[in-house]
């Protein structure tokens, strides 16, 4: 489950970051903006984002690795004082994404939405949606596995009608 995790918020990551509009773009009001990282806060949004400091860090201290493996120790030293360091920086993602919801969003529309979640049916929303999600993608696949297999025999059909056997 991990690295479908991981899969998933790196796929986040290259969507926020492929959406991000110029700095010219409209910019929501404070209110806007807090309503908006409340949002994220209750909904638990930004969770996912929480391995991506770790991830980069990481990742970084096995390209040294690879080049001299005698300097794991040194390595992960300094690994968990930058992941330390560089944690905080993740509220930069928090500000970029509450801007991207309060442009799209009234501070009205923010605030209903916020009280939703707030709500009895909007904190079981929250909290089923993971498991919803994870079983959706389970028998999706499944589905996808065999509508793949019928294709293919009726590919197969079609084909042999034309007089090529695959």
């Amino acid at each position: 489950m991990l690295r479908c995790s991981n899969r998933f918020a790196a796929a986040l990551i290259v969507l926020a970051l492929t959406s991000l509009q110029p700095a010219s773009a409209q910019q929501p009001s404070a209110t806007a903006m807090a309503a908006a990282k409340e949002l994220l806060s209750v909904k638990g949004s930004m969770k996912i984002y929480d391995p991506v400091v770790t991830g980069i860090v990481e990742k970084a201290k096995l390209v040294f690795l690879r080049t001299n493996p005698m300097l794991a120790k040194d390595l992960n030293e300094v690994a968990a004082s930058l992941r330390a360091e560089y944690g905080p920086r993740l509220s930069e993602v928090v500000n970029e994404t509450a801007r991207l919801y309060a442009v799209r969003f009234s501070e009205q529309e923010l605030k209903d939405a916020l009280a939703f979640y707030k709500s009895p049916v909007g904190r079981k929303l929250i909290a089923e949606e993971p498991g919803i999600a994870e079983q959706s993608l389970k028998w999706t696949s499944a589905w996808a596995d065999k509508l793949s297999e019928e294709i293919v025999a009726k590919m197969r059909a079609e084909m042999k009608k034309r007089g090529h056997e695959i």
